[in-house]
This record gives C-alpha cells, sequence and structure tokens, in this order.
C-alpha cells in the first residue's frame, strides 16, 4: 500500500467489502426474483410464502455478493490501469485480496446454504447458476460480447426465484429470466461506454472498443426493445391482468426515455441512465406486478 493511500481513513473491513460489492445494486435483480416467486406462488395456490420469499431474497443477496467479489478480484490489475476504477477498494489498499476472497466465500456458502433449505433441485442447480458469475470477468480477455455473458448469469435470478416456490421447471421464469438477462445486457452496453478510450489502450474487449459507441448504443437499443417484447410474451404467458399491463407501459415509457438522454455523442447523463432509471424500472415493475398479482386474489 503506499504511503498516500495509507494517509486515507481506511473503513472498517465489512463497510469495506459491502462498498467493494456495490451492495445497493441488488435492485438491479432482485425484484425480478421476487416477481417470479411470487407468481410462483400465485399458480401454486395463491398464498405469499414468507419462509420461502425470505429464503430466495438471502439466495440473491448471498448469489451477487458472490459474484461482485470474484469480479472485482479477478479485475483489480484492469481496475488499477482505469482511471475511472483506480480508487476501488482492492486498488486503494483499503480491502486486502484475502479479506475479499474470505467475503465471497461466506457469501457462497450462504448461498448454497439458503438453496439447500429451499428443495433439492435448487441445491443441484446452484453450482450452474455459479459458473456464469465467476466466467463474466474473464469475458472481457476473450470475446467482444462480455454483456451476453453477464446476461445469461442475470437470468438465473428469476428462473431460481421461480424453482425455489415449487422446485420444478418453469418455462414462464425462462421468459422473465431471459427479459432481465437481455435487459442488464443492454445497459451494461451503454456503460461499458464510457471506459471506451482505455479498454482500447489496455486491451479489455467489448462491443464499444471493438465497434465504436454509437453500435453500442444502437446494440442497447435493441436489446431494450426486445426487453419489452419478452416482458409482454411472459405477461401472456403468466395471464396477466391490468397492473401489470401498465407496468410495462411504465417500463417502456422509461426504456424511452434512457435513450434519448443517452446518444452517441452525449454520455454526459451515463449514470442517470444507469442507475436511477434503471432502478426505477426493477422497482416500478415489480410493484405492478405486485398489485396485479394481489387484485388476481394472491393472498398476503
Amino acid at each position: 500500500m503506499s504511503s498516500a493511500s495509507a494517509a486515507i481513513p481506511q473503513p472498517g473491513r465489512t463497510k469495506a467489502f459491502l462498498r467493494l460489492v456495490m451492495i445497493e445494486h441488488s435492485v438491479f435483480a432482485l425484484p425480478f426474483a421476487y416477481i417470479a416467486a411470487l407468481s410462483a406462488m400465485f399458480q401454486l395456490d395463491k398464498n405469499v410464502h414468507w419462509g420461502r420469499l425470505l429464503l430466495v431474497t438471502v439466495c440473491m443477496v448471498g448469489l451477487r455478493t458472490f459474484a461482485m467479489a470474484v469480479n472485482r478480484i479477478i479485475d483489480r490489475e484492469i481496475d488499477a490501469r482505469n482511471p475511472r476504477t483506480a480508487q476501488r477498494e482492492l486498488v486503494t489498499g483499503a480491502m486486502s485480496v484475502r479479506h475479499a476472497w474470505t467475503g465471497a466465500l461466506i457469501a457462497l456458502v450462504v448461498f448454497l446454504g439458503s438453496a439447500a433449505l429451499l428443495n433439492p433441485l435448487c441445491l443441484a442447480l446452484a453450482p450452474v447458476a455459479v459458473v456464469p458469475m465467476v466466467l463474466y470477468p474473464y469475458g472481457k480477455r476473450f470475446t467482444n460480447f462480455p454483456q451476453a455473458i453477464l446476461g445469461l448469469a442475470q437470468a438465473m435470478g428469476p428462473i431460481g426465484g421461480w424453482l425455489a416456490i415449487t422446485g420444478e421447471w418453469s418455462w414462464d421464469a425462462v421468459i422473465l429470466g431471459l427479459a432481465v438477462g437481455v435487459w442488464i445486457g443492454g445497459f451494461d452496453l451503454i456503460y461499458a461506454c464510457q471506459d471506451v478510450e482505455t479498454d482500447r489502450e489496455i486491451g479489455v474487449m467489448s462491443v464499444p472498443a471493438r465497434f465504436g459507441i454509437p453500435a453500442a448504443v444502437w446494440g442497447a437499443r435493441v436489446c431494450h426493445t426486445v426487453t419489452t417484447a419478452l416482458f409482454v410474451w411472459y405477461a401472456l404467458a403468466t395471464g396477466a391482468g391490468v397492473f401489470f399491463w401498465l407496468g410495462l407501459v411504465i417500463v417502456a415509457g422509461a426504456f424511452g426515455y434512457e435513450h434519448t438522454i443517452v446518444r452517441p455523442h452525449d454520455l454526459s447523463r451515463l449514470n442517470r441512465a444507469f442507475f436511477s432509471v434503471n432502478g426505477f424500472i426493477g422497482i416500478a415493475l415489480f410493484v405492478c406486478a405486485l398489485l396485479d398479482l394481489l387484485v388476481r386474489g394472491l393472498t398476503v
């Protein structure tokens, strides 16, 4: 650790780890696991099973925490060479690699333990969910499309949420999972645009670095159009009611807004699009889906 970084007050290990994994970003994927789990409960017996919902939450947060920690550990040398990420905890020394691995392994044990408490199928498929989480940070080293791996990883949430309740495979959950995966892969295309010059300089592979920012922005627009279509397919497949459809209108409007404030030659509002708009999308659709299920007879 440099003398300069040593002079900076270091947060506690737990606080540093939570900052490392950006725990607050669980808002992007967790609402869709809840939508899947509650929809499965509605189809099962129209009752909310709070214990299972809690385990779904623990599973999701555990797996995401493991994934983010591993991502930061694997990418720490790349992060050190990028001015935007040079202040991350593993670069500055606010957290050691050993402690990051400890946190990651604890999160993995929590995930696997929660999966085991849900049902045998969840436990059996849990390792499958882990694979893309570990593969994703390596993706930028061998493919121009690492967002595809990220999308696959994020698609696991809704599928797992449904499996947690029924213990059975559901193609409805796959549709929702694909929607979430394409959505997150799409906005990660936008997010990657801010690093295009650095990525080219240090050899990190991505759509913006290989094909340019305009191609990435247009790719994100295509992804979010496909996402909207998949949400519509999910609504039709599950017999969704008026509140869910209202949520889809809100989501479509949010996508439209996102793509008006982020343009190929104007990335000044990229963070608003990435954090504010996409966080709003997940919460808004979850609230509308919950209202829809309650109106249709879901009992809490």
